[in-house]
């Protein structure tokens, strides 16, 4: 015959229940709990038991935008254009079939800037090479040429991509400091090239002790806006200045301090 113990009266049935829930302490990691369910915010899911609340997508503000065809792929793969790449015994350089001076500036200045968005070889190099031989022998030419030259500058901005926004932002210091008057021309159409540069402003790579080597190419995006910046406004006139500060208020004035 096997003796019970005596029931305790200190411990009620709702003592009992509670020391039910408690984890065994054979059981090595504790009462295992569901682990809970993802749910969208602003729903009645989101009231419930064991629910975690799905936090909200990024705005991807910085990511860069997909690549689109432009028109200077086009014409170039059509071979609109008089130039060649010739290699030499110092590396390439863009070889003209036409003397520059005769090129119609209104033609294929714009189309030049265009390919500002392409950030592929052979298209990157052509443009680069291209802009610096039209500035250089046919500055005189590049003032007229200034307001078709908004919209790609806009455009090449506008993907976010760094190497595309380094290589708009050298084309736009060479027709700015090559060219007379150009930089004054410039400042009616701040508002449509500053806002991506007030963006990138400070968007500079953070490696700690290590050492960034995009700063001696010339590949720092935030460098090289303020050298630009600071270009506009030597070169812009009494004007610059303010136009710049409406548009980036954290740019300070290279001239008046």
């Amino acid at each position: 015959m096997v003796l019970l113990p005596p029931c305790s009266p200190d411990m009620c049935g709702k003592d009992f229940r509670q020391s039910l829930k408690k984890p065994s302490p054979n059981y090595p990691h504790g009462h295992k709990m569901r682990k809970p369910r993802i749910v969208p915010a602003f729903t009645i899911q989101a009231l419930q038991k064991n629910t975690k609340v799905k936090p909200p997508p990024k705005c991807g503000i910085y990511d860069p935008q997909p690549a689109k065809p432009t028109m200077f792929r086009k014409c170039y793969q059509r071979g609109e254009f008089p130039v060649s790449i010739e290699f030499t015994n110092c590396g390439k350089k863009l070889g003209w079939k036409v003397p520059i001076e005769k090129l119609d500036f209104h033609h294929y200045l714009p189309m030049f800037f265009d390919g500002l968005a392409e950030g592929t070889y052979p298209f990157s190099f052509i443009v680069e090479e291209g802009i610096n031989d039209l500035v250089t022998k046919g500055s005189y030419k590049i003032l007229p040429v200034v307001p078709q030259l908004i919209i790609p500058i806009k455009n090449a901005l506008a993907t976010k991509r760094p190497s595309v926004i380094c290589h708009a932002l050298k084309c736009i210091q060479m027709i700015v400091t090559g060219s007379d008057k150009v930089g004054e021309a410039l400042v009616p159409y701040y508002r449509q090239i500053l806002p991506i540069l007030n963006l990138f402003k400070t968007r500079n790579r953070n490696l700690g002790s290590g050492i960034d080597h995009t700063t001696s190419r010339d590949e720092n995006v935030a460098d090289l806006i303020e050298d630009t910046l600071q270009i506009l406004e030597r070169y812009g006139g009494p004007d610059a200045f303010i136009n710049i500060k409406y548009m980036i208020p954290t740019y300070e004035s290279c001239v008046l301090n």
